[in-house]
């Protein structure tokens, strides 16, 4: 997998407002405004008032556009902001005492970003651009007064702080009890969910990620993550090309990890 090597450039704010980006990154022009977003269903705003989601849009410091495989923020690096993302997608990563690296999660749009920095003032994790990206700078002390000032706020913050717990823990019942098949069936349905709530197909969508890095957040080898794609196909479950992958059969699937179709 890429190293989690220092970029040339990351995006770091300064205490209570965002430090401007640097090349290789660029700021957007234009401020996002959440009640034109199309992901704003499943972001921060998600059921506020277009009231209160004119205050939100106040929060934006602005947009950061990263470059595919550029650094948003390192392990160690202070917390500052939370990052909604709003274009593209950005994986997670870990990095062990012994220096192994191991992906935590796959981030697509309105999903956010920096929670793991929340408890201790500095990020556990990097977060790395899986392509061309644009995420949303959400200055967290800004975040949390107006969550004091609008209940439906706080509440939806606690919410995206309650999904992240339970993604670690799906995330450890996942590598903890299932077998390699059960994993990348779980995984791809998954996927396809997610892309189903965006508006998009849910049987026939791109991967973003390498084989390296879903074998690495499924706690599988490359060469074994190949050769059930591989079994997949064979099997008539699904239809790969590249990195494009298409879901035949979705009964067999969940059938794979104990659902009910």
């Amino acid at each position: 997998m890429a190293s989690v090597a220092k970029p040339r450039s990351t995006v770091s704010p300064e205490p209570g407002a965002a430090r401007s980006v640097g090349p290789p990154f660029s700021v957007a022009d234009l401020r996002a405004h959440c009640q034109t977003c199309s992901v704003r269903e499943l972001c921060l705003p998600v059921g506020l008032s277009p009231e209160a989601m004119q205050l939100v849009d106040g929060l934006i410091a602005h947009r950061a556009r990263l470059k595919k495989h550029q650094t948003l923020y390192r392990p160690g690096e202070p917390f500052h902001a939370l990052y909604a993302v709003r274009v593209g997608s950005v994986k997670a990563m870990l990095l062990s005492e012994d220096g192994r690296e191991q992906v935590v999660g796959f981030h697509m749009p309105g999903e956010i970003l920096g929670l793991d920095g929340v408890g201790t003032n500095r990020h556990e994790a990097a977060a790395i651009a899986l392509e061309d990206s644009e995420v949303c700078v959400l200055p967290f002390a800004n975040v949390r007064a107006l969550a004091r000032r609008l209940p439906a706020l706080q509440q939806n913050l606690h919410q995206i702080m309650s999904k992240e717990i339970v993604r670690d823990q799906g995330m450890m019942l996942l590598i903890g009890s299932m077998n390699s098949e059960e994993r990348l069936a779980m995984f791809l349905l998954n996927l396809a969910e997610r892309h189903r709530r965006r508006g998009f197909s849910s049987a026939e969508f791109v991967l973003r990620m390498t084989r390296e890095e879903i074998g690495s957040f499924l706690g599988l080898k490359v060469e074994t993550v190949s050769r059930l794609f591989s079994r997949f196909q064979e099997a008539a479950l699904i239809q790969v090309q590249g990195r494009s992958v298409k879901l035949l059969d979705l009964i067999a699937l969940k059938a794979l990890v104990g659902k009910r179709a």
